[in-house]
């Protein structure tokens, strides 16, 4: 578009205003100055205006607006939609919050129903510059709905570096999604490419503004596969002027022990099993004791008794309230007291609530009350049940064969519990334990990527830590590459205390191209049968090239070559095994390059992808290296040929798949 047009000079006026205004609200916060006496007031509003000065910052090469709205009767106004609200010194909104009702039209209006709007105007950018703009009239229905090129440039736009935010390209069963109201749960099955994660966090900022009040005090989590996966999508939130919500995968999450590492693959699906929550269950329970002898206080002259019958009608009654296991603990000497100053009241005495708590405190209920209800460390019992073979057999009996008592028993024992080597699944289950003893706190939502792959373990692990709260449940069950993955969202919602939620599909894909998602589709018959195959919605079909080669390495090292001077983002995805492989023959052509995994795995032009960690991130372009490979590296072939789905679909422009070895028979052809 000529950047002497009239209607482009005055948006760019307008934009220069708006950063204008922003800046000056950023500067008025910065001068706030804070008065309090109180030294932790004065922390809490320095913590507050840090927040707000965060929110505030602008970034040049981000669009402050994208959009703009111009309504009709009876509103007759125009608004600008942005990332984040901007008003000039009377108070007036310069810019709308993308996340407020006025909005709502920006993503959702047809010719159809045009939501009181006459016309939608979209504005291209190229680094922070606004280049072009679009209108779309919406006041003629007879007339067809109109294509964005700007829309499409800014989906297909090649990206280096982290994830970005979708906020300009929300399409509206995208919309329904993020602006679903904080009390609800929602699964999202996604295909890939089909912006399911971008949903997730943009519903994540969509509460936080919606319900700021309610949400900051009870907390958003997003919780991902792993570490590299957090540092991807690590930048959509705050780019949307939240900072509140917290990040951390599962291990992390459960990290109450020291975790080794992964056990084996058999042992693993065991320990993720819901059925270890009942052996768990009974285990911590089995702790408490029936007395048998009479609780004797000694007060002043007096010796008081509670006879051993009342005590353990005592221990019942708090058993079958059920509360947790440390809160009987907790409340059994109250109890106790309580009895003994029912003696001294029949005896004549008058004693007042201060006395009880005395008598409670007291060494002789104390004692007396630990042996019957005794303190119970998580890991500690953990470890004895992997040790002990008559303890387990009592508590996993009618639960779990023989056979798998034994594989769960330790060959070797540690001298402790704090010399164990634990692995996820055993954190997973210490975890699970101290949620019997004391009640995890409720997180207002919780956004839950990549969900397929969980063991029903680790999704119980995930549920209580929103059990008052609500979730973004995200995945896809043909990307499901653990041997514990889950077979359906039912089960899943389930394990995460969920079972009422709405599931929604999104079919899509604005990312992946079309012949790169319709290769990919041909696994899907293996692997998912019941799914419906994705659609690209993309006018670009992209490239696809899969030739066979004598040394597969050395040519994807060689593609890598050609493309580096394209603009966007590489990804050089390897069987796992072939890591270090990759390394050298990258180094000997003098190639930089970093490993997925890396502190720096983002920021790297060209990332040498183990197919063990693709999942969720996506690549410009995609060199695949040895597909039969991928399959072979996993424990059986419908997993491998899942891990297979999910690296075929990291592609944002071009896939080339290298190979030396015969493709799985179901690519053939």
């Amino acid at each position: 578009m000529p950047p002497d047009d009239p209607i482009l000079h005055a948006e760019k006026t307008y934009l220069s205003t708006s950063r204008a205004a922003l800046a000056v609200m950023r500067e008025k916060t910065g001068s706030l100055e804070i008065a309090s006496a109180d030294p932790v007031n004065t922390e809490f509003l320095k913590a507050a205006i840090w927040r707000r000065m965060k929110e505030l910052e602008d970034d040049p090469d981000v669009p402050l607006f994208f959009g703009r709205l111009d309504y009709l009767e009876p509103l007759e106004e125009t608004f600008h939609i942005g990332r984040r609200h901007v008003n000039d010194e009377a108070g007036e909104p310069l810019v709308v919050d993308w996340r407020a009702d006025i909005s709502v039209p920006f993503y959702r209006a047809s010719k159809t129903e045009p939501m009181g709007v006459g016309i939608r105007r979209r504005f291209g950018f190229t680094h922070g510059e606004m280049t072009a703009f679009e209108d779309e009239d919406l006041t003629s229905s007879a007339a067809p709905e109109q294509h964005s090129n700007i829309l499409d440039a800014e989906i297909e736009r090649p990206r280096s570096g982290p994830m970005r935010d979708i906020v300009a390209t929300i399409q509206p069963e995208q919309d329904v999604i993020v602006r679903a109201g904080v009390e609800e749960t929602i699964c999202v099955q996604g295909a890939p490419g089909t912006g399911k994660t971008a949903v997730g966090l943009h519903r994540a900022a969509y509460l936080l503004y919606a319900y700021r009040d309610q949400l900051s005090r009870s907390g958003v989590l997003v919780v991902g596969p792993n570490a590299s996966f957090l540092r991807y999508i690590g930048d959509v939130l705050p780019a949307l002027g939240e900072i509140e919500a917290k990040q951390t995968t599962v291990e992390e999450m459960v990290a109450r022990v020291k975790v080794a590492g992964p056990g084996p693959a058999a042992l693993d699906v065991l320990k993720g099993d819901a059925r270890l929550a009942e052996v768990l269950h009974r285990a911590v329970w089995s702790q408490v004791q029936l007395p048998k002898e009479p609780l004797v206080v000694p007060r002043g002259s007096h010796r008081w008794r509670v006879a051993a019958y009342q005590a353990e009608e005592l221990v019942n009654e708090l058993r079958t309230r059920g509360i947790r296991y440390g809160a009987g603990r907790a409340m059994l000497p109250q109890r106790l007291a309580h009895a003994v100053l029912l003696r001294m009241e029949a005896a004549g005495d008058s004693p007042d609530d201060r006395v009880q708590d005395s008598v409670a405190r007291s060494r002789p209920v104390k004692q007396y009350a630990d042996a019957l209800w005794p303190a119970i460390d998580p890991a500690k019992l953990l470890f004895q049940l992997f040790t002990d073979a008559e303890l387990l057999a009592e508590h996993a009996a009618g639960v779990l064969t023989e056979e798998e008592q034994a594989l769960l028993l330790w060959e070797k024992p540690p001298r402790s519990a704090g010399a164990a080597k634990w692995s996820v699944a055993d954190a997973t289950l210490i975890d699970e334990i101290a949620d019997l003893v004391d009640r995890t706190p409720s997180l207002g939502h919780v956004v839950l990527d990549e969900a397929q792959d969980l063991s029903a373990m680790q999704l119980r692990a995930v549920g209580r830590r929103c059990s008052t709260g609500s979730m973004t449940v995200l995945g896809d069950i043909a990307q499901g590459t653990t041997p514990w993955a889950t077979p359906s969202w039912d089960e899943a919602l389930g394990h995460l205390g969920k079972s009422g939620a709405h599931t929604e599909e999104l079919t899509a894909g604005f990312r992946v191209p079309g012949q790169v998602i319709e290769y990919a589709a041909r696994l899907l018959p293996q692997i998912a049968p019941h799914l419906t195959p994705p659609i690209a919605v993309r006018r670009s079909r992209g490239e696809l090239d899969i030739t066979r080669v004598p040394d597969s390495m050395a040519a994807a090292v060689d593609t890598v070559s050609r493309v580096m001077d394209r603009p966007g983002s590489i990804g050089l995805i390897v069987p796992d095994a072939l890591v270090p492989a990759a390394r050298k023959t990258l180094e000997g052509k003098g190639l930089s390059y970093a490993v997925l995994g890396d502190a720096d795995d983002v920021e790297a032009h060209v990332d040498v992808v183990p197919a063990g960690l693709a999942k969720g991130l996506e690549f410009d372009h995609v060199v695949l290296v040895e597909p039969a490979g991928i399959v072979a590296g996993e424990a059986d072939e419908r997993t491998g040929l899942r891990r297979l789905y999910v690296c075929l679909t990291r592609a944002v422009t071009s896939l080339a798949v290298l190979h030396s070895e015969d493709l799985p028979e179901v690519l053939q052809g």
